[in-house]
């Protein structure tokens, strides 16, 4: 059953009278909160991630100063290229499409982002995630290829260590750190523990691993008993699995829109 987001918006509110918790950092969490409450939801926002700038600058300072060397510039994230392009202001070295070949996103709000920017080719895989991105460049073409991909301290290595098996050079760059914020949760953990939040969302692997830190002595399963856990993709998914719990609602498509169609269709069930 597949539901159009914005036909369900104007015409019902599907998700009135349900409780659902948000996870992402507090500077992202808004998009995602005002699209659940239009849909009737209450929204209680906990992020579980802080954005960080990395703990030395010098390795994305060069990066940013030599961009015009590398043949591909691959951002895993809206967080990679706020960043990046932060810092490139900072440093008074504008980036933009004519410095380097090509520019790729691992998903359309990515994209978006550089778009704003003024870089309008970039390549977007037909799946979000690192394997879509390696599905769409294939070895053929990256061999010989240098590739920047500027990222959190902590990722999935899929991406740069395939590109490396194709013949590519690399340059892994930290952009940012994300970090447990200090948070007082004991309103959370009344809410969780008397069965009144109804969907949790986890928009990330970090996510998930950071909010498991916050319950520190209590499993995953225990913590969410009586919560569905909606992940915006397959990888956040094997990160609640790999933490003993288990996922509800996968979004089929792994973007905000994607995930809300996801609980939509869950409660539509």
């Amino acid at each position: 059953m597949m539901v159009e987001l914005k036909a369900v918006s104007e015409s019902a509110r599907p998700l009135a009278g349900k409780l659902i918790m948000v996870t992402r950092a507090r500077s992202q969490a808004g998009s995602l909160a005002d699209k659940l409450k239009a849909l009737g939801a209450e929204v209680v926002e906990f992020p579980t991630i802080e954005i960080q700038p990395p703990e030395d600058y010098a390795a994305l300072d060069a990066a940013i100063e030599n961009v015009r060397n590398y043949d591909w510039v691959i951002f895993t994230s809206v967080n990679g290229v706020e960043q990046f392009l932060g810092r490139a202001r900072h440093l008074n070295q504008p980036v933009s499409e004519s410095q380097t070949s090509r520019f790729a996103a691992i998903g359309p709000e990515t994209a978006k982002r550089l778009e704003a920017a003024g870089i309008q080719n970039c390549l977007v895989p037909q799946r979000y995630q690192a394997e879509g991105l390696l599905e769409a460049l294939t070895a053929e073409s990256m061999r010989k290829k240098k590739v920047l991909i500027p990222r959190a301290a902590q990722a999935r290595d899929i991406l740069p260590e395939t590109l490396r098996e194709w013949g590519a050079e690399v340059d892994v760059v930290e952009a940012y750190r994300t970090v447990a914020p200090t948070a007082d949760i004991s309103n959370i953990k009344t809410l969780l523990r008397d069965g009144k939040v109804d969907v949790i969302t986890f928009t990330s692997s970090s996510t998930v691993a950071n909010f498991t830190r916050l319950f520190e002595g209590r499993s995953l399963a225990e913590t969410l008993s009586g919560t569905a856990v909606a992940c915006i993709g397959e990888i956040t998914k094997k990160t609640v699995e790999d933490f003993g719990a288990h996922a509800d609602i996968i979004a089929g498509e792994s973007t905000i829109d994607g995930l809300i169609r996801a609980i939509v269709e869950y409660f539509a069930r």
